[in-house]
This record gives C-alpha cells, structure tokens and sequence, in this order.
C-alpha cells in the first residue's frame, strides 16, 4: 500500500514537471521572407529572454505542413498571411490572429502585356499564379474591385515564382507574383508593372496566430513574444545596417546576403506597437484586418475552401497587440 501511495505522488510530480515543461516557451513556424527578420533580432538581440520566454524559430516553407503542425499542437505560432488561415481551419479549431508583422507595399503584385492597362483588360487573358496562396486572393480582391471573377479570366496554376517566369518567356500575358520575380517581370521589354501592394494597402499583411486553446494556455508568453517584437522592430528602426545583417543571416536561404535582404525589404514596412493597433483596431471599431479578413472569407468561400463557419470577429484577438 505504501509503494502504491509513492508510485502514485511520483506519477503525480512527473504529470506536473510535463504539465510545466512547456511554460514560458514557444515554437514558431514561417517560411523565408523578409517579413519575418525581426523574430531574428528578438532572438539574437535577447529581448525574447528579456521579456521572459524562449521562443523557437522553425522555418516551414509549406504552407499546408506547418497550418496542419499549428492546428496539432506541434508549433504554437505561424506566421502567414491573413487570408491563408481560414482555409486550414477545422471544424471545433478556432485559430486567432495575436500580431501583425508587415504589410507588403509592393512586394507583390501584377505584371502584364504592355497593352494591358487595367484590371478589367485581363478578361479572357492567361494569367499565372498560384492556386490556394495568397497571390490567387490578391488577384480575386483585384477582379472583385473590377466587377469580375475568376471566371473571366483563363487561370494557368504554377508557383509564383514560375509566374514569373513563364510571364518573362511569353507563356501568359499576366502573372500574379512577388520579388524579385515580380521586378523581373516588370522589367521584360514586353511587360509592366500592373498593379502591386500598394495600390492597396492592408489587404497583404502577415499576421502572427495561433489556435484559441494556446492563446489562452500560453496568455503571458505570447504578450512577451509580442513586447519582445516591438522591441526588435524598433531595433531595425535605429540600427537598419546591423539588423539587415541580423535578419539575413536568420532567414536565410535566398535572403542570406545582406544586400539582397535590403533590397527586398523595400517591397515590405514592419508593422510597430502603433501601426499593429491601427491595424487591429478595438472590437468597438475594428481596423483594416476585419476589412481584409472579411474580403479572404468572401472569396475562399466562393472556391469552397472554408471548412467552419466563421466570422472576423471570431478570429481577431484584439488583447495581445497592447504589449
């Protein structure tokens, strides 16, 4: 009886060392992009330790494989951009967005024949780009705004950096794509620059979110991941040379060369403590991201690609941005 009474407080201690073994840590996933430098500087400058959580930066370049590790529990955060969460939703699995990190101001957009002048010119044109991502929204947003669809126009489905390249070669008179692949086609003797992300700011930002249980789980480590961000944007503001260094090296891959980061990061803005409350806004007054949001719901609803029924109030956590 006695044995049995150890055996069970040692299974009740190693229950709560499990229970707290996770405390005041976090696991972040995000693909390549300059948007997501500043996770490096909070790293490598200490201000997540600061700020009294260690995060874990794991860099997922597919998007479905790291939405399907953050609805299993096997990351707390991805960063993506705002129209791609809901299609990864499950039913009973509410994902909230907890932080903006950039707003793309050019770094994508449309290149097309120089005879292609206006959205509306795209009826009945090949146009590349890549189905389910962020580039197929911008351009059902873009065909919205003209009183079109998808329909009107002859979609050819390739990556967008192959957009690009398929434009540059002739293949398609439009392509849906980002740097440098967007410059590049711009550059083309028989192309130009359509419109970007400038035109319409706000409608691609990068968010940070995670799912509703581990917002309320990890409450204090992710206000410490979000103080710790502002913190390293404010860096980048102040030391742009030494960040750029920093955030090359942490990203990686076709970013790894400092100039080349600098020279992307002109396409994108950082978005600070302000800019993040001017974005989400107040339940009261919500900001440009229930815009946004509701625009993605809209339009991947037409495709049939949302799985719950949910609303931009569901999904938008206005408590963490406020630091």
């Amino acid at each position: 009886m006695l044995n049995k009474f150890f055996g069970l407080l040692l299974l009740g201690s190693s229950m709560l060392i499990g229970a707290d073994a996770d405390a005041g840590s976090l696991k972040l996933a995000h693909s390549t992009w300059v948007g997501y430098g500043p996770f490096y500087i909070a790293r490598d400058k200490g201000f997540f330790n600061e700020e009294g959580v260690d995060v874990e930066l794991v860099i997922m370049e597919d998007t479905p494989i790291k939405m399907g590790a953050l609805m299993a529990g096997q990351v707390d955060l991805v960063a993506s951009t705002v129209d791609e969460f809901p299609i990864y939703m499950k039913p009973g699995k509410m994902l909230h967005y907890v932080l903006a990190v950039d707003n793309s101001k050019g770094g994508d957009g449309v290149v097309a024949n120089k005879n292609i002048t206006t959205i509306a010119q795209l009826k009945g044109k090949k146009v590349a780009f890549e189905q389910g991502s962020v580039s197929q929204f911008f351009l059902n947003a873009l065909l919205k705004d003209a009183g079109m669809t998808e329909a009107d126009i002859e979609p050819v489905n390739m990556a967008a950096t192959d957009a690009g390249v398929a434009f540059a070669a002739k293949q398609v008179d439009a392509a849906v794509t980002w740097e440098p692949a967007l410059s590049q086609g711009a550059k083309a003797e028989h192309g130009h620059m359509l419109l970007t992300s400038a035109d319409k700011p706000g409608l691609i930002t990068d968010v940070v979110a995670t799912t509703a249980e581990t917002a309320v789980a990890k409450k204090e480590d992710i206000a410490a991941f979000v103080r710790a961000w502002y913190k390293a944007v404010e860096y980048s503001k102040s030391n742009p040379e030494e960040a750029n260094v920093i955030m090359a090296k942490g990203v990686g891959g076709w970013l790894e060369d400092p100039k080349v980061f600098a020279e992307t990061l002109g396409g994108i803005e950082y978005l600070d403590k302000a800019k993040n409350e001017a974005f989400f806004g107040t339940a009261a007054a919500p900001g440009q991201i229930e815009k946004t949001l509701g625009t993605a719901l809209d339009i991947w609803k037409s495709f049939g690609r949302i799985q719950v029924d949910v609303k931009p109030a569901d999904m938008i956590d206005y408590s963490f941005i406020k630091g």
